[in-house]
């Protein structure tokens, strides 16, 4: 088992490193797409200067708990979408029938799917999350802790897409509702949770897990709790584990809707 879990791994690295090469045939256009990623991120920290040059303290954050919050925020979502980029569009490979080229090959299928594409703006995001840990937090225990918990962000967020995406094997139009889910989870992450109340912020720990992600990865980084580290480990586990299990039982499911698109 440890053998095809690691032939695996392999497998899921050189498709990763073949759709890099692909995307970096034009080096011009690679370099600003990263380049402009970062500044664009760069361009949301002048709001956060103007806001606390008015008040120190915003939703119980500090500026520079703030500017972790961004980095943990770019950083997870660096991860996810640079090796997972195809988990967001898995409900279009499904509905058009393109998962049928990953089912043919001797390979997992949704981890072949899910690395078949990568996002090069997105390494602009995960540079841009290292300069904000940097700035901070400075010390290379917190770096490698940071490095850590974006990891996490990253397969919750892609186990996230990739739940939501495979609800195109039961629902038509799925792909509405994960363009939804997926955005609620990068729209709620760059604001502190102190600014939401009541069933909004139950919410953002629960049914759309911005608080695992984002705000207890802060809380660690600035003080450490085991804890809080467990929640994030536990969860991103569970996650992972739910979005194999509904994959794989939608997958059935599209076997046998394809059959019958063949008969027509």
């Amino acid at each position: 088992m440890l053998t095809a879990v690691k032939n695996q791994g392999k497998i899921s690295i050189l498709s990763i490193k073949y759709a890099l090469m692909k995307e970096m045939l034009n080096k011009t256009t690679f370099l600003t797409n990263v380049i402009f990623m970062i500044l664009n991120n760069a361009s949301f920290i002048i709001q956060w200067i103007v806001l606390y040059s008015i008040q120190d303290n915003i939703g119980g954050y500090t500026f520079q708990q703030v500017l972790l919050l961004w980095g943990v925020a770019a950083g997870s979502y660096g991860v996810s979408h640079f090796f997972f980029e195809n988990a967001y569009e898995l409900a279009e490979t499904i509905t058009d029938g393109k998962l049928d080229a990953y089912i043919v090959q001797p390979k997992n299928i949704l981890l072949s799917a899910i690395t078949s594409k990568v996002k090069t703006s997105a390494l602009g995001d995960l540079l841009y999350a290292y300069i904000m840990c940097v700035v901070v937090a400075r010390s290379f225990s917190s770096i490698l802790l940071f490095t850590f918990l974006i990891i996490c962000g990253g397969i919750i967020l892609t186990g996230i897409a990739v739940i939501l995406g495979s609800l195109s094997f039961w629902f038509k139009r799925a792909d509405m509702v994960a363009e939804a889910g997926n955005g609620w989870m990068t729209n709620f992450a760059n604001y502190p949770d102190g600014i939401f109340k009541g069933v909004v912020k139950v919410l953002l720990y629960t049914l759309i897990p911005v608080g695992i992600v984002n705000y207890i990865p802060v809380q660690l980084l600035t003080h450490f709790r085991l804890s809080n580290l467990g929640i994030v480990v536990g969860f991103a586990s569970v996650i992972i584990l739910l979005a194999f299990i509904v994959f794989y039982r939608g997958l059935k499911r599209y076997s046998s809707s394809n059959l019958m698109s063949m008969r027509i």
